[in-house]
C-alpha cells in the first residue's frame, strides 16, 4: 500500500512542507537580523559570534557519547 492513500493527502503533505519552509525562511531571516543588530551596536563581535558558532558545531558534530 502506498504511504500516501489519496491523492489529496498527497496535495496536503506538499502544502504542510510548503508552509514549514515559508516559516524556516522567516525564522532564519529574524535570526539573521537580531545578530547584525547585536554587532551593529557592539554587544557581540563577528570574531566572537565566529568563535561560538565553531564551538557549538564542534559539540553537534562529535559523539555525545565519548569512547574509553
Amino acid at each position: 500500500m502506498d504511504s500516501f492513500s489519496t491523492s489529496l493527502d498527497l496535495v496536503q503533505f506538499i502544502g504542510k512542507l510548503g508552509d514549514l519552509k515559508d516559516e524556516h525562511y522567516h525564522m532564519t531571516l529574524t535570526i539573521s537580523a537580531m545578530v547584525e543588530l547585536l554587532i551593529d551596536k557592539g554587544l557581540i563581535s563577528r570574531q566572537e559570534l565566529e568563535r561560538k558558532t565553531a564551538e557549538l558545531d564542534g559539540l553537534m558534530t562529535g559523539s555525545p557519547y565519548p569512547m574509553a
